[in-house]
């Protein structure tokens, strides 16, 4: 089993969940719809950008586990360097897309640090812990408490949902909808904080769950 790739499919397929979660509670709520044609097709890219991101962290962290040595801040500053590329294809790819944005980098790097210093850090203690003929589940229990489990999957969700509030107050919105800009944002940040915080609940939920006749593994 490549390790690395599955932690890294286990990251995507919480991220994509967080997402479309968060676009059908979006759907429900005013003025956030009214903005949705605007924000679902960043909410979309983003989300594509920050898996490719965290899967890069990841490998890195596989790599500092196969060397023996936690990964420091050079791989951090490597990691934020990789990053600034994945942005740049994003914003040619909503380039395309009806909606106009600026990354404001000095609001989103400080954010950004810190969640790739939790996943790098997180991704490292799970490689060390997970031995031969065990599953990624098992490796979790092994390692995590459920309350230190979703604790961690809610920090990471929460930088990320305070990162998307950043770059949605960057998207240039129809003159109908600017001055609700602030408001926009911090509904969003809301939804998917309590998103993110319901997902890291039944993520955690999820692994310690016992399942008869089934191995435990993800």
């Amino acid at each position: 089993m490549d390790r690395v790739r599955a932690l890294a499919e286990l990251d995507r397929r919480i991220l994509e969940t967080s997402s479309r979660r968060t676009t059908e509670a979006l759907r429900a709520a005013l003025p956030l719809r009214l903005a949705l044609p605007h924000l679902e097709p960043l909410l979309a890219r983003n989300v594509a950008k920050e898996v490719r991101k965290d899967a890069l962290a990841i490998r890195r962290a596989g790599e500092a586990r196969a060397a023996g040595e936690p990964p420091g801040e050079d791989a951090v500053e490597a990691l934020l360097a990789q990053g600034r590329a994945i942005d740049g294809d994003f914003l040619v790819k909503v380039g395309r897309f009806p909606i106009g944005i600026v990354v404001r980098y000095e609001e989103i790097l400080p954010l950004r640090r810190q969640r790739i210093v939790q996943l790098l850090g997180a991704a490292y203690r799970i490689l060390g812990a997970w031995r031969a003929g065990r599953g990624l589940r098992e490796t979790l229990r092994e390692r995590y408490a459920p309350e230190e489990l979703e604790s961690l999957l809610a920090g990471i969700l929460r930088l990320y949902a305070m990162a998307t509030r950043a770059l949605s107050r960057a998207v240039r919105l129809p003159a109908l909808l600017r001055p609700a800009r602030d408001s926009i944002g911090r509904r969003l940040y809301d939804i998917m904080d309590a998103q993110g915080a319901r997902l890291a609940r039944d993520a955690a939920r999820g692994v310690f769950r016992r399942r008869p006749g089934h191995a435990a593994r993800l």
